[in-house]
């Protein structure tokens, strides 16, 4: 979650205009505690602003592509959306819940994810790393049935 970031000057800051649907998805990824599926978005955005699933995906896509926000595989059809690593929201892994579909941001400082210490410049020059632990929640470890 990132409350500090202003997310018009995000957007303008590679290359995009700040239009309010642009600024209001940015801003609801942003906002979120953890990463959400593109129903989740649209269901909140749609609070807000007119706003159709064909649209919405163009500027989820404009997004990952401009590295404001990562694409992040959860192993099943449906992807997640995040923000991408700056200096305010660095890097880290999320878990995922193989149970029920949960997935969240894992502190930064739990699994630490430098890519610094990962370069290796005479093979290759890694730009994203995706880390996800898969496992059970707290929430279905407590369900006898699980």
């Amino acid at each position: 979650m990132c409350d500090q970031c202003d997310y018009g000057t995000l957007l303008r800051s590679v290359g995009l205009s700040d239009t309010p649907r642009r600024e209001l998805v940015l801003g609801t990824i942003g906002n979120h505690q953890g990463v959400l599926r593109p129903s989740e978005i649209l269901e909140k955005v749609r609070r807000r602003i007119s706003i159709n699933r064909v649209t919405l995906y163009r500027i989820l896509d404009l997004l990952v592509q401009k590295k404001l926000v990562q694409r992040l595989s959860a192993g099943d059809r449906t992807f997640r959306y995040g923000l991408a690593g700056t200096s305010r929201h660095p890097d880290h892994a999320h878990f995922h819940c193989v149970h029920c579909g949960l997935m969240e941001c894992l502190d930064p400082a739990s699994i630490p994810l430098d890519l610094r210490q990962s370069q290796h410049p005479q093979l290759m020059k890694i730009e994203r790393m995706e880390v996800r632990l898969d496992g059970l929640c707290q929430t279905c470890r407590s369900h006898p049935d699980v």
